[in-house]
Parts: structure tokens; sequence; C-alpha cells
């Protein structure tokens, strides 16, 4: 497995051969880098937050990670265990010049993963992640003599610090959640969820929070990535208890999904679509998502009064056409939320926060809720990447066959039909080729997902 640096930060699978994984060296060459970058842009002498998700090998990596930054004279502020979101925060609060969040996200246990963030908290640009992989593969590093170590002090309550600034934000009301008296199944994966999540929801107001798997031990239970496949258990059990509402997020809690009072799923994608209407109900203006994520948001901002825009993929990318069009909620379509009123970063806690306010203010339960939404049906295919696989050659093929419709190329490759999209192009965080396809029947966008796929083939 190759290590894939990328907008997403430098994630690989743990173990192996230098280069080819994230091994110890390799961790500690882009941690050296990172700190190069940062010295060298900054006037004043770096301080940067560290915090990590409770995989498996976050308390080694967590360990070089640090060791390499003070090394390289830079004070460092370790949060432990805690989530994306709230690293991201830090950041800001601490007036960090930067921050290191180790998390693979929703990839399976074998994985990690250095995300690096600005002294804004958000994720590096990609013209400072390419200064970045240059000076880690050039390797020259000037480490401090001993009377020039960075400090480590530990970043206390990080966590409720999170929590207090989603509950004074306006549109958030405990009340009408408290109410309601909401019995509400989580699943954390046994991730740092599980120390944020159901404090979150009993400061919300929840009366009773049913737990599966909120011990942070980084042993997952199940695949972590917040898909249907892999959610049968939280399914059953939100019908068992008779909840309300069944949450799932991803190890890192950036990513947002919902199961429904009858057990069946809100649809990841829906999570951004719903949250997205109750915020432009209250506060007018644009929104954005990736180029990957449903119509539904479209039509939803359309109706709402707002302008709808695309960005490539990627929270980097996302975040800045935010800015670009003032979007006063955007994200991506696979349950990540980024509110500015809070900060500008994919956020799961925020995201709960607002959508169950809507859902109480609402006055429904979810299933009703979620059919209140125009319906759009996703497939998700993907290819594995190989070093004899020609992405630039394929992509070509398709626009050739394709020329006559509407083509979009800012990243990769998507196709806009009258009723129907399809969306090709590399992972920023694995070794495949994703191939999203969207229409108003499952079957039909299955059929195009197919039609694509034999295209692809033809073409390799």
């Amino acid at each position: 497995m190759s290590l894939i640096v990328s907008i997403s930060g430098i994630r690989g699978t743990i173990g192996g051969e230098v280069n080819k994984n994230l091994t110890p060296l390799d961790i500690v060459k882009f941690a050296s880098a990172y700190a190069k970058w940062l010295i060298e842009t900054t006037e004043s002498k770096p301080k940067v937050v560290v915090g990590r998700d409770a995989r498996i090998s976050g308390g080694m990596v967590n360990q070089l990670v640090i060791a390499t930054l003070n090394s390289m004279g830079i004070d460092v502020v370790d949060v432990g265990l805690s989530t994306t979101p709230t690293v991201e925060l830090a950041a800001v609060d601490e007036a960090a010049q930067g921050g290191i969040i180790i998390t693979a996200s929703h990839n399976t246990k074998e994985w990690n993963a250095l995300k690096l963030l600005n002294s804004s908290g958000e994720f590096i640009s990609e013209k400072d992640g390419d200064a970045i992989k240059t000076y880690a593969e050039q390797g020259e590093f000037d480490y401090v003599s001993v009377d020039k170590l960075g400090t480590v002090t530990e970043g206390l309550d990080y966590i409720q610090k999170h929590i207090d600034k989603i509950l004074a934000l306006p549109l958030v009301d405990i009340e009408s959640i408290k109410a309601k008296n909401y019995k509400i199944v989580v699943d954390c994966v046994n991730s740092t969820g599980g120390i944020s999540v159901p404090p979150l929801l009993y400061a919300l107001g929840v009366k009773e929070v049913v737990e599966l798997y909120c011990t942070p031990n980084g042993h997952f239970p199940h695949n972590p990535e917040p898909l249907p496949q892999n959610l049968s258990q939280i399914a059953s059990d939100v019908k068992f208890h008779k909840a309300h509402l069944g949450i799932v997020v991803d190890p890192d809690v950036d990513r947002l999904c919902f199961i429904n009072d009858d057990g069946d799923f809100f649809g990841e994608e829906y999570t951004l679509v719903a949250i997205a209407d109750y915020v432009l109900k209250h506060k007018k203006g644009n929104t954005v998502s990736n180029l990957s994520s449903t119509r539904a948001l479209s039509d939803v901002t359309l109706k709402n009064g707002g302008k709808y825009f695309a960005s490539a993929v990627g929270e980097v990318n996302v975040v800045k056409e935010m800015k670009k069009q003032k979007a006063v909620i955007g994200g991506e379509g696979n349950g990540g939320i980024i509110y500015p009123e809070l900060h500008y970063g994919r956020d799961a806690l925020v995201g709960i926060a607002l959508f169950l306010t809507h859902l109480a203010k609402s006055g429904k339960n979810s299933s009703i809720l979620r059919a209140n939404y125009p319906n759009y049906y996703m497939s998700k295919s993907k290819i594995e990447l190989t070093e004899t696989l020609d992405l630039d050659k394929i992509i070509a093929g398709i626009k050739e066959k394709y020329k006559k419709q509407n083509l979009i190329t800012i990243d990769g490759l998507k196709i806009e039909f009258e009723n129907e999209w399809v969306h090709l192009r590399k992972s920023n965080t694995e070794s495949i080729i994703r191939i999203y396809t969207e229409s108003q029947s499952q079957s039909t966008s299955d059929f195009l997902a197919k039609k694509i796929m034999e295209d692809i083939k033809m073409l390799m």
C-alpha cells in the first residue's frame, strides 16, 4: 500500500516498508516537513495543537509527532483523545500557528493519518501541502539543540469547550429539544465520539441515550465508515428500544448520519440537506457542497431563496468556495456539516445540535421529516488503482464519448444529463477511482453506474 499524500493529509497503513506505508520514519519525515513549513512561514516561535482519535496506533503516532515537533523547537498543546472539529477549534483558542489531527477518519483500523491545519484551524491549502511534500522529499531538516527544544502542555477540557460553543449558538434551541423527551441510540464505533456525543446530547436536553460502542479503545466493532451496510445493529436497536432517532459518527467525528425512528436510514446525503433547510429558514443565504453530493441541496436552497454552488471534493475546496460565495451552510454529501457561525470545518457535533433543533421545532418524527425532501437515489462504485491504470487516458475517453453532455472538469469529470449525473474522480483518501451516479430512481442510478463501469473497462 503506497502512502497517500493529498489535500486530506498524509495517510497510510501502519507498519511495513518505509516510503510505502505509514512507518515511524515516514511519520517523523512528514512531521518534520510540516514543522519546517511552519517555521519558514511564521514570524514568531510556532505553537501547534495536537489531538487524535482512539484508533489503536494513535498513541504511538502521537508520541512520534509531538517529539518531532519539539525537536524542531516547536511548542505543543496536546489535547489527547479528541475529535477533528474540536482540534480545529482548539487551534484558534490557543492562538496556535497550526494543528495536527492524528486520524484516518473513516478508514479501517490498519490506517492512520496526519491531518494538517493552519493558524485558522482549517486544513492547509493545496499550495502549502505541495510545499510540505517537497520538504519531505528533500529530507533536509535542522533540528534544534537541547536548550531550544519545544515544550508540551496539556490542553484541558476542549471537548466541553466545544460543546459550550455549540450550546451558545442562536439556532440551537435547548428548550425545544428538552420538551420532546427524546430517546436516542448512538454508535460511536469505540472512538472519540464516545466521549463527545453522549455529553452533547445530555447537554441539549435529551432524556435518554442508549450507547453502542462508546468506549474509546480503537477496537472498531464494524467497518467505521457510516454507510448503511455497516450499520445493521443500530438500525435494529433503534426499533428495539423504540427510540426517536439513531445517531452515527465516524472515528474522528466529522461525519454524521441518522437512523429514523422506524429503523430506516435518513440517508447520509440528506444530513446536510435537512440541516441546510433549517438554517436557511432562519438565515437567508447561499449553500455549497462538493460535486459528488446530491442535487437535493440545490433544490432546498432555491426553495428557501438562496443560491447553490458546487466545489471540488475535499473539505478545503468546499471551505474555499463557501468563503467565496458567503455561504451560510455547506459541507459534503458524506454527512459532513460545515457551519461557518461556529467554524469552517466539518463538525458532526454542531450538526447533531442543529438537526435535533430542526426535528423538535418541526413537530414531526424523523421518518416524516425525511419524507419532506425530494428523493434522489445514488449509486457509489469504485475501481482499485494500479500502476498500469492511466486515469487521464480513461477520463479523456469518457469525455469524448459524452461530449454532447454538460461536462464539469474542476475535479475529475462530472457528466450532467437531464435527470441524472455521474462523477468520476480519483479519491483523496484511498488508492481508488470513485464513481458516483445519481438519478430519480435507484434502478436508473445503478444502471448508469454499470454503464460507466463498462465504458471504463473498455478503455482499460
